[in-house]
């Protein structure tokens, strides 16, 4: 009885750090939910495809000037007294720092803390947001965001502009996010950027089971499970990102752009 109490009790400290949207009680986007039910009429497909191309447009026009910029991924669930919301919000300071803008998709909880950090240590700050059922909205420490209607826009442009990733603790969404990642590194679809995960306690046994099940099954090679660092430290993973960022690609592994002023920019 007095195990279970305490389990509770842990329950409850954790339950209070952790913000509950309302998943699912808004109403769901007709097109975008018979767009992803199998094939539809051609006149509705090709509509369909003109506007995820104007959306893709609307994000490289957006974002083609920010700069050499690192991606922190994490929950939207985490309140601004929980530890990885600190954790968070010191990386995004010292990324700052170190020049790089502070890229994330936008909303709260620790993609608010990056952002946070960022702009209190006068450093420019990214969201790219994403509509969903519960109206999440951007956070109040962007310098610059964009609002897409699909996760698989939003995800290329968290991919594309960024020279590191860091992985906050976080639930489906930042998995994902991270395994797409790890795939278009595995896979040499982009560079092996650097990419670390803040929050030991949280991502080890994710580790584990990458090393335990995956690599022993040899679904993956000892490399793609190397590359990652973890670590508690904020300072640490900022460190990291920045050695291997100006190491590997001296922070130019593209050629700098430049503004046109016949396309309004």
């Amino acid at each position: 009885m007095h195990q279970q109490t305490e389990i509770i009790e842990s329950e409850l400290a954790v339950q209070k750090h952790i913000r509950r949207p309302e998943w699912g009680k808004g109403k769901p986007n007709p097109e975008q939910v018979q767009f992803l039910q199998g094939p539809q009429t051609r006149g509705f497909e090709l509509f369909a495809s003109l506007r995820i191309f104007a959306e893709l447009i609307r994000g490289f026009r957006s974002l083609h000037f920010i700069g050499p910029c690192v991606t922190v991924f994490g929950s939207a669930r985490f309140t601004d007294d929980h530890p990885y919301y600190k954790w968070a919000c010191e990386a995004g300071a010292k990324l700052a720092r170190a020049g790089f803008t502070v890229m994330t998709g936008g909303g709260p909880g620790i993609m608010e803390a990056a952002n946070r950090g960022a702009k209190e240590a006068a450093g420019y700050s990214v969201g790219c947001n994403i509509k969903l059922l519960h109206e999440q909205q951007p956070n109040p420490y962007l310098d610059r965001w964009i609002t897409f209607n699909h996760f698989y826009v939003r995800k290329l442009m968290l991919v594309k502009y960024s020279y590191g990733f860091i992985a906050m603790p976080g639930g489906f969404g930042t998995l994902d996010e991270i395994f797409e990642t790890l795939v278009l590194i595995q896979t040499q679809k982009i560079a092996d950027f650097p990419l670390v995960f803040i929050g030991r306690e949280f991502w080890l046994p994710l580790i584990e089971f990458m090393r335990r099940q995956l690599l022993n099954q040899r679904t993956i090679d000892p490399c793609d499970v190397e590359r990652i660092l973890i670590t508690d430290s904020p300072q640490e993973a900022v460190e990291f990102i920045t050695k291997t960022a100006m190491a590997r690609f001296g922070l130019k592994y593209g050629p700098r752009p430049k503004r046109h002023w016949f396309l309004w920019e």
